[in-house]
């Protein structure tokens, strides 16, 4: 398996309960194509960079996974259909 970091941003306008859920939905895609979750960080809201879609903030998180490359693939294809989130991105840790 390959070690992975991704980050992904929520949108800032929805419930707490809902960004939450959003969250664990995305962690369920990855556990559910047998990666393993090394290390989670909810770093909370911040502001972006850049408006994104009107928002100038978005909630992050940080995973670090150990997962096949059909599992992060699949986990991208969900997150671009997924409208709760504003971006992401995967980086392959060279070890």
């Amino acid at each position: 398996m390959t070690k992975y970091e991704i980050m992904f941003i929520v949108r800032p306008d929805m419930e707490e309960a809902e960004i939450k859920k959003t969250a664990e939905d995305m962690k369920k895609v990855l556990t559910d194509g047998k990666a393993t979750i090394v290390e989670e960080k909810a770093m909370g809201q911040r502001e972006l960079a850049y408006e994104i879609n009107k928002f100038t903030t978005g909630y992050y998180y940080l995973l670090v996974v150990e997962a096949e490359a059909e599992t992060v693939k699949e986990f991208d294809r969900v997150v671009r259909i997924n409208e709760s989130l504003l971006r992401h991105l995967i980086v392959k840790v060279e070890d």
